[in-house]
């Protein structure tokens, strides 16, 4: 991660800390992802989390 710019460095922390969040998927295993796939998984978990706050609240 060294030689990138701060925001690509700060924006590649997000994704990571997203998907650990959410997978609780290691830290290497996160960053051997490529770009794209770490992306989509992203888009996947947005989309999950999407669908769970149309539900509607049970008591």
């Amino acid at each position: 991660m060294t030689g990138q710019p701060v925001e690509e460095t700060d924006r590649l922390w997000e994704e990571i800390v997203y998907i650990a969040y959410y997978l609780h998927w290691s830290f290497d295993s996160i960053l051997e992802l490529d770009h794209r796939t770490r992306t989509r998984v992203i888009q996947e978990i947005a989309a999950i989390n999407s669908r769970a706050d149309e539900l509607p609240e049970q008591y």
